[in-house]
């Protein structure tokens, strides 16, 4: 397992005898995941190709012992459902929903607090850890176990970026969509947290888009805690003041929330961005070869190196030393206004030119 869903993950379909549920249950299942219960109320008793449908998350989550949800339910029932899941303390529930009201979501975020469940989305593709469970509507094919996480707002953006480190043999360790409404479950600042902890990545993409202030938000997180190489790409580089680009938060309003600031603020926190996907993989690379080569620097002669932030090696710089210079006769004084050091050496020094040289 790399973060949050694994080969331990058992997961619950709200909405499964629907068309997107059972059609996504089943890619879900060929996958590998362990698809374990399914919710429709009403269908309780039934099954989909061998999947128990159950009436309530409380029978599903009690009967067959399911972690995870993924719910694909319509955006007016979209609320109960999350609020189900959490009901029934699944550690993860994923909404891949389009078009929940803001209002719905800000009730949700407020009834999520001090609550032990993690939400991702709305209107999100979902999430994969490559070859071993896939939670949404991402497809597999594309994805290759690697050490790259990936976190992204946009869903489509995804697909093309993973397909690009996929392509240049760069395979990943987990690859989120985390939503692109203005109000989601879980933001980049908290992906980027999880990403960190994980001994299983070495190195982030994070894929923004214009709106809102999550990427500004992700820039000083990465500026102040993260110690892994990170890569950005900002989508919506040639939107238009005031108009909405594909998600509910994909706008700019009142010269706030451009693409061209989203850039600056990352490249401001040393974060390469890329101006188009394909250059994704190069920049990584070369944030991964840097980083490879200050991991362990010694300066000969300095003894133990010390790890700076992040597990880099850093040796500190050894002192220069003064320069010896032997005495001409037994009298002679140092010229040096150092004080008491040099005089010793120089009387040392006068001490040996004086005693009589061994016949060989």
């Amino acid at each position: 397992m790399s973060i949050l869903i694994g080969r331990d993950s058992r997961v619950v379909v709200q909405g499964i005898t629907g068309r997107d549920g059972s059609f996504h249950a089943r890619q879900m299942k060929e996958y590998g995941t362990k698809i374990v219960a399914g919710v429709t109320p009403g269908k309780g008793g039934t099954e989909l190709d061998g999947i128990p449908v159950f009436d309530s998350m409380e029978d599903a989550v009690s009967r067959t012992r399911a972690n995870v949800s993924v719910i694909y339910v319509p955006a007016a029932l979209a609320q109960d459902a999350i609020y189900e899941a959490v009901d029934a303390e699944v550690e993860l529930a994923v909404c891949i929903t389009e078009g929940v009201p803001v209002r719905d979501m800000m009730e949700i975020s407020a009834y999520l607090k001090g609550r032990e469940t993690r939400l991702i989305g709305p209107n999100c593709p979902g999430l994969i850890t490559p070859g071993q469970c896939k939670v949404g509507i991402m497809p597999g094919f594309i994805h290759t176990p690697g050490r790259i996480g990936l976190v992204s707002r946009s869903g489509t953006l995804t697909y093309e970026v993973v397909w690009q480190l996929t392509r240049a043999g760069m395979g990943q360790s987990t690859c989120i969509g985390i939503g692109g409404d203005p109000i989601v479950g879980t933001r980049f600042i908290d992906t980027l947290a999880l990403f960190e902890a994980d001994d299983r990545t070495d190195a982030i993409v994070l894929i923004g888009e214009i709106g809102g202030s999550d990427e500004e938000d992700a820039a000083l997180l990465i500026e102040e805690h993260i110690t892994k190489p990170v890569v950005a790409f900002i989508a919506g580089q040639t939107a238009p003041p005031g108009k909405r680009m594909g998600h509910a938060g994909a706008i700019v309003s009142g010269g706030a929330g451009t693409a061209q600031d989203k850039m600056a603020r990352f490249e401001r926190a040393g974060v390469p961005v890329a101006k188009i996907p394909s250059e994704i993989p190069a920049l990584l690379a070369a944030a991964l070869a840097q980083r490879g080569k200050s991991r362990l620097r010694i300066v000969r002669g300095t003894g133990k190196p010390k790890r700076s932030r992040g597990g880099a090696v850093r040796s500190k710089p050894r002192p220069a030393r003064a320069s010896k210079k032997k005495a001409s006769s037994a009298g002679t004084k140092p010229r040096s206004a150092s004080g008491g050091a040099q005089a010793k050496r120089a009387r040392r020094a006068g001490r040996a030119a004086a005693r009589p040289r061994k016949r060989r």
